[in-house]
């Protein structure tokens, strides 16, 4: 079976976004490796799913999140904060009356 070429410029790209030689060296040769409608080698279909998964998780924590979810807790803390000032008023209220 003939080597599987490795694809340079690919291979440039990934070192430069800081993606290790040997992961980088398999990935780069991977389009050689599905020629002709073959399936990639399985421990190169996991490398892409973990390099997928951590982008989509970095482009999670990039992005400004859900405001609706940090009005929501404000909105909790804030009802939380009340109870509790109502029931020390109620408790020094009963305090008092019974002085």
């Amino acid at each position: 079976m003939a080597k599987a070429t490795l694809d340079k410029e690919l291979y440039s790209r990934m070192r430069d976004s800081g993606v290790r030689k040997k992961i980088a060296r398999q990935l780069a040769e991977l389009p050689e490796q599905v020629k002709g409608g073959k399936q990639a080698p399985k421990p190169l279909r996991d490398a892409i799913e973990r390099l997928e998964a951590t982008v989509s998780e970095l482009r999670g924590h990039t992005s400004r999140g859900d405001r609706g979810a940090a009005a929501r807790k404000a909105a909790r803390t804030r009802s939380a904060n009340a109870q509790k000032r109502s029931a020390s008023a109620r408790k020094g209220a009963r305090s008092r009356s019974k002085a």
